[in-house]
């Protein structure tokens, strides 16, 4: 690539960080449990039907893990926080890149 094309692209990423909207770190998975109470469902020896499903958001922060459950109707707005978060990541490691491979172009270019 060059200089002219490195710098177009890192306003390209710019543009795409302003616009990410909501994000939230973390794996948003489905769980199912088996509770306590004898002779539920969940525990039928021939057609056990566990709980759920449950969704659970699992992320890790200023080196602390945390869980929490997530309503049923917040599921989809949590994915795409989680999406737009993973995305933030992707743009911000290319940002990077390009500014390592600028510098060193800029640099060869000085000489």
């Amino acid at each position: 690539m060059t200089i002219l094309q490195i710098q177009r692209r890192i306003e390209q990423v710019r543009r795409q960080l302003t616009d990410l909207g909501p994000l939230h770190p973390g794996t948003l998975t489905e769980q199912y449990n088996v509770c306590g109470t004898p002779g539920c469902h969940c525990k039928d020896p021939k057609d056990p039907s566990k709980h759920g499903p449950y969704y659970q958001l699992s992320f890790s922060r200023r080196s602390r893990s945390t869980s929490r459950f997530v309503r049923p109707e917040q599921v989809a707005l949590m994915q795409q926080k989680v999406a737009n978060y993973k995305k933030l990541r992707e743009l911000v490691k290319e940002w990077v890149d390009l500014a390592i491979e600028l510098e060193r172009l800029e640099r060869e270019q000085a000489r």
